[in-house]
């Protein structure tokens, strides 16, 4: 929603801006130089891209049109349900995590949490640790740098379609020149026409200049922003289950890693010390509960 008020905002600025100068925004309809910069900017995407490049740009570009999922009641979320894992394990023993690993569906820990739980890559992150912890055999030490290596993947992976749509912004105000210039060729090609219509073609060719860069600056570099904000959101996430994750192997009690792991998150979302505990106080409350009515 964000998106589009800001794309409302600069055309009406832009456009507003030129009517209230005088202009004619007839003069602006310059479809031959809308092709002309909007062809050579998917082209030169294509032939900058690998398949699976324009894969993630396409499937990235819808989910900026939507707020951010990553709220303070989100983050609170996760880390009730790592306190409810952990205190799990801390109790019974690793092993007992392995059926709510095996079908997180199925988990009383997990289904209670049905917004983490339809994060694929979020969950994955989480089991796949939770596994190798179960396991037995990789020391802290270990798991710390594997989880580096898999964020630090993570991260180069989205930054993909951020930088694909960097560059086609970056060269737009260059396709604008080049509609220009072919329109100026043009102009002067008819310099034996009279100077009234001479002046409208070289208008006319300027028209590209004006287009490149208000594509560029206005439209296409501000996604390229937003997806590198939406992709350390997401990565927060990650970072959070990380240092959760170890403090728990450093021999931390529950309620401590997650405190480490509130430290992490950036202060926008980040709840207090008092939030946290009153909702992990909930979470063990409710689960209590449900395990008591299973038993029944």
């Amino acid at each position: 929603m964000l998106v589009i008020i800001g794309y409302l905002v600069v055309i009406l600025t832009v456009f507003g801006g030129f009517v209230i100068t005088g202009g004619q925004l007839g003069a602006l309809y310059q479809p031959a130089e809308l092709l002309i910069i909007g062809g050579a900017g998917v082209g030169a995407f294509v032939v900058g891209n690998n398949g699976k490049a324009i894969k993630a740009t396409a499937k990235a570009i819808p989910h900026l049109l939507k707020g951010s999922r990553y709220t303070k009641v989100l983050y609170m979320d996760l880390m009730a349900m790592m306190f409810l894992l952990l205190s799990k394990s801390r109790q019974n023993g690793m092993m007992t995590l392995e059926n709510d690993i095996e079908d997180p569906h199925n988990s009383p820990i997990f289904s209670a949490y049905p917004r983490l739980l339809a994060d694929a890559m979020l969950m994955n992150f989480v089991i796949d640790y939770l596994r190798l912890m179960i396991s037995g055999s990789m020391n802290a030490f270990e798991i710390e740098a594997l989880m580096d290596e898999e964020i630090e993947t993570c991260e180069h992976e989205h930054e993909v379609p951020a930088q694909s749509l960097n560059v086609i912004g970056d060269a737009f105000p260059a396709f604008g020149i080049v509609a220009a210039v072919m329109g100026v060729v043009n102009a002067l090609a008819a310099a034996d026409r009279p100077a009234a219509e001479l002046g409208e073609l070289i208008a006319h060719a300027m028209v590209g200049t004006f287009l490149g860069i208000l594509l560029a600056y206005g439209f296409v570099l501000p996604l390229a922003s937003l997806l590198r904000q939406k992709s350390s959101e997401q990565i927060k996430m990650l970072q959070c289950i990380r240092v959760t994750l170890l403090s728990s192997m450093n021999g931390y009690a529950p309620q401590i890693a997650v405190e480490f792991g509130r430290k992490t998150l950036f202060s926008t979302e980040r709840p207090t010390f008092v939030e946290l505990e009153e909702h992990v106080r909930e979470a063990k409350t409710q689960s209590k509960g449900n395990a008591t009515e299973s038993a029944s």
